[in-house]
């Protein structure tokens, strides 16, 4: 529990940074170059939860009974959605699983704490709805809710999911998986993700086991997502083989990211995650 709340301390006082800036739809704690000074009054909207009680202006309860808060022209909030792949090819192995979920957690727990609004969707075939917050009120909650998250059951992959997920109104898509999917999927929802205008962040999860298979001799292997056997021999040509195709579609997975202006990170479960957050995501300039 000590290290946990030392994790979250830590986190609390990173900020994801999104580099189009695009002006949101309501006041939040970031602070635009484009908008002016932070004194200077723009106009009232409805409170939501979450929002900084201290920001209800008083007088206008007052008058109408009815709670509103400033905005100003400097203030703007982002919207952000992180993606959690929860299909059977993340949750089978345990280690990856809880891999992912820590770290689609923290992330979430960065968005929330700096007063963004946050889309989290774990993507499967069982159609789970997708949570929606705003404000470091949730953050803590959700955190804690994602860490607990069980996945689903046997399901069709990740995009073939995500794209009764994706929604349109983000400045910031964040994809948490294994990206097993062929290169030309991946393709398709990158070039959709840059005509949304929507940065996106691509983090690939993979377990040891998936890295360096140890596995040798006559053995059936079970696709975890649509139950297809095949009865294979291994040995060692098959599985360097295996990993060099793999090597090959990670590179070539990286080359498309950055094509569409996607951020690449590589994250096996063998990687410090706490090395990732706070050591290589400042160092790209994703978080501050």
């Amino acid at each position: 529990m000590n290290n946990q709340q030392a994790l979250l301390g830590r986190l609390q006082k990173r900020k994801v940074v999104v580099k189009t800036r695009k002006r949101g739809f309501h006041a939040g704690s970031r602070q635009s170059n484009k908008f002016g000074s932070s004194m200077e009054f723009s106009d009232f909207r409805a409170y939501q939860p979450g929002d900084d009680i201290r920001q209800i202006d008083w007088n206008v309860f007052g008058r109408t009974q009815k709670h509103y808060i400033k905005r100003f022209l400097d203030e703007q909030e982002l919207s952000i959605a992180v993606y959690l792949d929860g299909t059977s090819s993340m949750t089978k192995i345990h280690s990856k699983w809880e891999y992912a979920k820590g770290l689609a957690a923290a992330l979430s727990f960065m968005v929330l704490a700096g007063e963004d609004r946050l889309l989290f969707a774990a993507v499967s075939s069982e159609g789970i709805q997708p949570v929606k917050r705003k404000g470091s009120i949730y953050s803590r909650r959700t955190f804690l809710e994602i860490q607990k998250h069980e996945g689903g059951p046997m399901a069709k992959n990740f995009l073939g999911c995500l794209k009764d997920s994706l929604l349109k109104q983000q400045q910031l898509a964040i994809l948490v998986t294994d990206g097993f999917e062929p290169i030309k999927e991946w393709e398709i929802l990158f070039k959709k993700l840059k005509g949304l205008k929507q940065e996106f962040w691509f983090f690939q999860v993979l377990a040891n086991e998936e890295l360096a298979p140890s596995y040798s001799g006559d053995m059936k292997l079970i696709d975890s997502e649509t139950g297809t056997e095949v009865n294979v021999s291994l040995n060692s040509s098959i599985l360097s083989d295996y990993e060099k195709r793999l090597k090959e579609h990670n590179k070539q997975l990286e080359a498309i990211c950055k094509r569409y202006g996607g951020q690449y990170i590589f994250a096996p479960e063998v990687r410090d995650l706490q090395t990732i957050l706070f050591r290589d995501l400042p160092a790209k300039g994703m978080v501050r």
